[in-house]
This record gives structure tokens, C-alpha cells and sequence, in this order.
């Protein structure tokens, strides 16, 4: 078996790129561009694929050279296409030249083999931390007019499924261009009999689950507001129709990356389908002068032959090992306490840390003051922007509430929202022309703020000053970083015209700059990302940041199809998940205590609420609670996770983790309406070593573990009959947590 492997053969010019899950197998063509061969379940190598490149005289089609009617790039799956020069279809890239030209031809020059994995300046990326993890290939490709030089990298991981790819154009000619579509990855797949699946919503209702299947034309994910959005995220599915949680080919894509994207199959009437993944070309326009280059951002492939959950398994594995960094990458997360649904704006000092004390009570690790703490703020209207404490609700300012928090036992932790000001601040006052805005147009707001213009280093500076001096002065471990609306009018008075296509890129860039730089400051900060909840929770800010608050929406029943929609991509330890008050602030539903630690428990976990309004019963279901997270919070947080029953196909969801060495087991069942004289029902489990003996700790019962998959767990309750005499009859909104815990025989 091969742990991984790229191999060129030189008298084919086809490159294989192995391991023991995936093969990818692409060729030089005749013309000198590259072309796709193979994309799927490891193959043996072997010298000659080219028999794969089909060719053949067609109808109404164009072909490449004089005398040849049967070499057409309309009809040759190709890694990097461009569009005009016989391809009709969407390309991968598009560059405008001095004479007005779009067309390129970028031609096989050299490449590079090299172990291990490079990184991309400025850009978030997978990374690797010994040279026997990856191997990583770099394809040079040149346009012999405009001189443009076209590097493709393509990393292939040791023992996974992935493979990561991105482009970069180097301009070695004497005049500038502009750069219209520059895609991270493209693949042209030689049929299209996938259903795609997305994860798609809106502000509460995040990354629900949408699937359809491909059919010709084009269907397409994207965002044009700036943020990778609450609405679509930058993450697509395909499966074969008859793929399952746990078994059929599927291929997933992601791109690491937050501002605006687009993810795109275009299915031609040869049903050829062309998958594109990058920066959403609509309203880019990057100008590349002599000597200049630019980077895509990286966006990742994942194959699995053995169904969804394999795949998201994949890319739980490498997000949350080789994406995240830092101190706090495999450390379980603390259990916190934030005021915000506690206090909104009304709030003192003193009130403060009497909620930290009943939450140290509880056993409460963290306690996070969110918004209202700085500048002139007790409303939505003012203060962003004055990152320094408002002496009237703190007279001791942060570093004295944070001291005060920390004498109790805990750590402390605060809110941010630097990209944003509002009108009436210091800062606005001081530097109006600093926010993104179009000359002679209005300006919109979002939540009465306006959006800085990250694109300026001087804007940044100053933002990252002033969270310098809170950070250094008070004892701060955790950071809630916020971002409260989409971007509109975007226009930096600090570029000229035919610059300000670049401006949504370079914003982006200037936040990963203020993250790179206040992570490599402050390195045992723990920094949660936050836009309105889930409205840029990508895996870009899983670079800097290791958990997002995942939706403003904390209402249990609403966070099963939240976070199960999550889990397809995203690692449990990076879902922020939080039990709040009842009735729900976002949906005003009331459920059971128990149901909203149950699903709370498989993310970071925390409260979302005042303890101390909470009667004793519940305080003492609290602390059961937070003792039984601490106890279990590793393999929540870091086991391997099965998604078993889906809340977006009927009534009942489920879903497990599983320890590395398959010891114990937690699953997690849930009912959302109750029933009356239902049927007996089993879910049969994942993962668990089929030769050892688990003890289901709820009922006491022992069981193989191939028993437990194949059979199945027992979950029939009280709706099974009449409720029987003395047990606690079933509501709406139930849950169960079952504990099973095994020795080997």
C-alpha cells in the first residue's frame, strides 16, 4: 500500500498523484495545456493514461489546429481552462490584456516535485508539519504573448482522501493586465450522474442542507456581499445518487477562504460537467503590473468511496489538525458563560462579575463579557470603532474587571467587532474618509454601522493598536470576534479606478492580517469568530481562529439541523454551541433544560444565560451538566463523529463520537414532537470496535459491537404504549444522551 506518491512520466507527460484512498491523473496535451484523465479511488500507476483522452470530429465545433477535426478543447477535460480558444464553457482563468484581448494559452514549461507543503503568503492554507505528510507538485505553465507565467500546485496528503489545490500567475512581461477570473480549483469530471448537495440559509437558519441533482446548464453557490455569508457556504457536494452516511462515491470541495466566492458545475449538452471553485470573478478585477504575481486562495478536494460521513470525517481529520494552529488547536475547549443574552447593553461592573460567580459556582471556566463595554455604547447607534472601556459601566476599565474574574477562579474573556464604527465615535470623527464608501452615492448602514476599509494598512494599524493596549493591559484569554453586516458601496478612496476591483480581495486580506497579527501577539488567546453567528464560519477563519459561533440562533431544536449541517464539513471542536434561556430569545420556544445541554454538548459548549435566575432544580441540572461536558468534552470535541439520522428527513435526529480507541461511545438521540402509542425504534451505530463488549450505561445492558451497528441500539421510550406506571411520561422537544463504554474481550 502507498502512503502517498507523485510520479511523472516522462514519455507520456501524465502525472499521477497518489495515495491509498485517491488517484489524480492529469497529461500535457498536444498543445501544451494540461489536461484532466482521472479523478476517483486509488488505481495502480502505471506509464500510459493518454487512451483517456478522448477525440473525435463534431458538429458546429472548433478545433485548434488547421487539418485537424478532432482536437477541440470543447470537448477535452482540461485542470485549467480558458475560455475563446475553442472551449466555449466557463474558464478558469480570464485575463484583459493592454490591447484588449482576453485570450491566454498557457503552455506546459517545467515542474517541481517536492515533499511536503508550501505556504501562501497572506493567505490562510492547510499546512503540514513534517515533509512525510504531503508531497506537494507545482506545474509551470507560460503564455508565449503576454508573458504571464501560470504555477498550479497541487498537494496531495498522506493517508487522506484530499488533495489541495490553488494557482498562481506571475507577471514576467513588459506591460500591466488585468486579472477578470482567477479560480483555485477546476476539475472536469467525464459524466454528470452526481446530486449536489449545498449548505445554504439565511441569519438563524444557517447551512441547511440543500440537494439536487446535476442536469445540463449551470448551478452555482456564491457570495457577492464581502463575507462567505449566511446564505450559501463556501462548500459543495457531489454524490452518485445511490450514496449513503456510509457508502457510495462522493467528492466534496471547499474553499478556504472569506470574502466572495463562487462554486460552480456546468453541465454541457455532452453532459461533461466542469466543477470550479475560487473568487467570485463578478466584480473582481485585479490589476497585475510587470514583476507582480498574485495567489489564489487554496481550495480543498476530498474523495471517499464509503459514503458522506467518511468524506466529513476527511475534512473534520485535516481542519482541525492542519488547518487550525496555535496553542489551542487540540486542547478541549472551556466551558463559558457570556453575559449577552444575560444583559444585552444593560449591564455594571458589579453585575458583571455577580453572573461570573454563580457561573464559577456551576463550574463555569470562562466568562465572556460580549457587547457594550467600550466608547460611548449602550446602544446599536454609537462607539464602534473606540476600542477603550467605558469608564461609567467600568470604572476600573477592563484590566480591573478582568482581574476581578480571575480572582474568582476563572478566566475572562471579551468581544470585539474591530472591522466595524459607527457614525457617532471618536474614530468616524477622526477619520470619516476611513469606511467603504462610492464617491456622490449613498452610503448604507447595517445595524447603524459602516464597514472600515480594511483594504488600507493605516486602517488596520490603528484597529490593531488599540487591541494591543487591551490585550497587553488586562488578563484576556478569549476573544469573541464579531462582524454585524455584509459589505455595500465598495470603494477605498486610498486606490485609483482601475484598482477598485481588488477592493473586496484586499479587504479580506487586511483581516487575515489583523488576525495573523493579534494570534502571533497573544498566542494562548483563544479566538472565537462570530459574523452575526454563522455568516463567515469558513474554513479561512478556522486558520486564526479554531471555533465559530456557528448561529445567533441558540434555540436547540432550530441547532439540530444547524449543526448537523455544520458537521458535513467543519470539526465538532470548531462548532460553537451554547445552551440559552427559555423561551428562546430567537424563537421563543420552550424546551426542556436537558435537550439544550444535548445538543450544546457536541461543539464547544457554554451558557447563554444568567444562572443566577435559574430556581435550584435547574442550578443542580447545570452543574450535572458542565461536570459531565468536562468528563466527556474530548471525545465530543475531538472523537470521531457519525452522522446517523438526519433532522431534514423526519422527525428524529442522531449522532455520535466515537474515541480513538473506540472505548466509548456517546450518541446523541433526539425527538423534536412527541407521538402516542409509536413504534419500537433502533438506530444502528458506527464505528465501534465490533469484538468489544459495550455497557450501555443508561440501561445497563451489554452488547457486542457488532451488535450495536448491525442490530442496532434499542431508543423505543414511553410513546411506545401506554406510559407505564411510575416512568416519567415523554414531551416535545426530547433527548437522550446514551453512554456506552467497552472492554475487551
Amino acid at each position: 500500500m502507498y502512503k502517498m506518491n507523485i510520479r511523472f512520466h516522462e514519455t507520456t507527460k501524465t502525472f499521477h498523484l497518489f495515495n491509498d484512498r485517491l488517484s489524480y491523473i492529469i497529461c500535457v496535451l498536444e498543445n501544451g495545456h494540461l489536461g484532466q484523465l482521472y479523478c476517483g479511488k486509488r488505481i495502480h500507476d502505471k506509464e500510459d493514461f493518454t487512451y483517456l483522452v478522448e477525440k473525435a470530429p463534431r458538429p458546429m465545433t472548433s478545433y485548434v489546429y488547421e487539418g485537424d477535426r478532432t482536437f477541440s478543447l470543447e470537448h477535452i477535460r482540461q485542470e485549467y481552462p480558458v475560455y475563446g480558444s475553442t472551449d466555449y464553457r466557463h474558464p478558469a482563468v480570464e485575463i484583459l490584456q493592454e490591447n484588449g484581448s482576453r485570450i491566454s494559452d498557457f503552455r506546459y514549461v517545467s515542474h517541481t516535485i517536492s515533499e511536503g507543503k508550501p505556504l501562501l503568503p497572506g493567505l490562510p492554507a492547510t499546512y503540514t508539519e513534517a515533509d512525510d505528510e504531503a508531497a506537494t507538485l507545482c506545474i509551470a505553465l507560460k503564455d508565449p504573448v503576454t508573458q504571464i507565467r501560470l504555477e498550479l500546485l497541487y498537494t496531495i496528503f498522506a493517508g487522506e482522501g484530499a488533495l489541495a489545490r490553488s494557482a498562481r500567475l506571475v507577471n514576467e512581461g513588459s506591460l500591466p493586465v488585468h486579472l477578470l477570473t482567477a479560480m483555485s480549483f477546476s476539475l472536469d469530471l467525464p459524466d454528470k450522474d452526481y446530486v449536489w448537495m449545498q449548505l445554504s440559509g439565511a441569519w438563524a437558519r444557517e447551512r441547511h442542507i440543500k440537494n439536487r441533482p446535476l442536469e445540463q446548464g449551470i448551478l452555482a453557490i456564491d457570495s457577492m456581499r464581502g463575507n462567505s455569508s449566511h446564505e450559501h457556504n463556501p462548500f459543495m457536494v457531489l454524490k452518485r445518487p445511490s450514496a449513503t452516511e456510509t457508502q457510495g462515491e462522493v467528492l466534496g470541495f471547499s474553499l478556504i477562504y472569506s470574502g466572495n466566492y463562487r462554486i460552480q458545475a456546468e453541465v454541457d449538452t455532452h453532459d461533461t460537467t466542469r466543477i470550479t471553485v475560487g473568487i467570485n470573478p463578478s466584480g473582481f478585477d485585479w490589476k497585475l503590473e510587470p514583476g507582480e504575481n498574485f495567489q489564489t486562495p487554496e481550495a480543498v478536494m476530498v474523495y471517499s468511496a464509503n459514503g458522506l460521513n467518511d468524506m466529513s470525517q476527511t475534512f473534520h481529520r485535516l481542519y482541525r489538525r492542519r488547518l487550525a494552529r496555535g496553542y489551542w488547536r487540540d486542547r478541549p475547549r472551556p466551558i463559558l458563560n457570556n453575559n449577552w443574552e444575560a444583559t444585552y447593553f444593560d449591564f455594571t461592573e458589579d453585575r458583571l462579575v455577580e453572573i461570573a460567580a454563580k457561573a464559577k459556582e456551576c463550574g463555569v471556566e470562562l466568562f465572556v463579557l460580549d457587547d457594550g463595554w467600550f466608547g460611548e455604547r449602550s446602544n446599536d447607534y454609537a462607539g464602534l470603532g473606540d476600542w477603550f472601556a467605558n469608564k461609567d459601566r467600568l470604572p476600573n476599565g477592563i484590566a480591573g474587571l478582568s482581574q476581578r474574574i480571575e480572582a474568582l477562579g476563572m478566566k475572562f474573556g471579551l468581544w470585539f467587532e474591530p472591522e466595524m464604527v459607527n457614525k457617532d465615535s471618536d474614530l468616524y470623527r477622526a477619520h470619516p474618509d476611513w469606511i467603504l464608501q462610492t464617491p456622490g452615492r449613498r452610503t448604507s448602514h447595517g445595524r447603524n454601522q459602516f464597514v472600515l476599509d480594511f483594504s488600507r494598512k493605516e486602517v488596520v494599524d490603528c484597529i490593531y493598536g488599540m487591541m494591543e493596549t487591551i490585550l497587553s493591559q488586562s488578563k484576556i484569554s478569549y476573544i469573541k470576534w464579531d462582524m454585524n453586516r455584509s459589505i455595500t458601496e465598495c470603494y477605498s478612496a486610498a486606490l485609483p479606478a482601475d484598482r477598485q476591483g481588488e477592493v473586496f480581495h484586499r479587504y479580506i486580506l487586511g483581516v487575515y492580517d489583523l488576525y495573523e497579527r493579534l494570534t502571533s501577539a497573544f498566542p494562548h488567546v483563544l479566538f472565537e469568530s462570530c459574523a452575526s453567528g454563522g455568516g463567515r464560519f469558513d474554513p479561512g477563519l478556522l486558520y486564526y481562529a479554531p471555533q465559530g459561533w456557528a448561529s445567533d440562533d441558540s434555540d436547540a431544536v432550530e441547532r439540530l439541523k444547524i449543526q448537523y449541517g455544520t458537521s458535513m464539513c467543519y470539526p465538532i471542536s470548531s462548532i460553537g454551541s451554547h445552551v440559552s434561556v427559555c423561551p428562546n430569545h430567537q424563537v421563543f420556544r420552550q424546551t426542556p433544560l436537558h435537550t439544550r445541554a444535548n445538543v450544546a454538548y457536541f461543539g464547544t459548549f457554554g451558557y447563554e444565560l444568567d444562572l443566577n435566575g435559574l430556581p435550584e432544580e435547574e442550578l443542580r441540572e447545570v452543574k450535572e451538566q458542565i461536570a459531565f461536558m468536562k468528563e466527556y468534552r474530548e471525545i465530543l470535541q475531538f472523537g470521531t463523529f457519525y452522522r446517523l439520522k438526519s433532522p431534514f428527513e423526519g422527525n428524529e435526529t442522531v449522532w455520535m463520537s466515537v474515541s480513538d480507541d473506540k472505548k466509548t461511545a456517546l450518541v446523541g438521540w433526539y425527538r423534536v414532537l412527541n407521538g402516542v402509542n409509536m413504534p419500537y425504534t433502533r438506530v444502528q451505530l458506527q464505528g465501534l470496535n465490533p469484538d468489544m463488549v459495550y455497557t450501555n450505561l443508561r440501561s445497563g445492558t451489554t452488547h457486542y459491537g457488532d451488535e450495536l451497528m448491525n442490530l442496532g441500539l434499542l431508543t423505543s421510550d414511553a410513546t411506545s404504549g401506554e406510559v407505564p406506571s411510575g416512568e416519567k411520561a415523554c414531551g416535545d422537544f426530547e433527548s437522550r444522551i446514551y453512554i456506552l463504554k467497552a472492554k475487551e474481550c
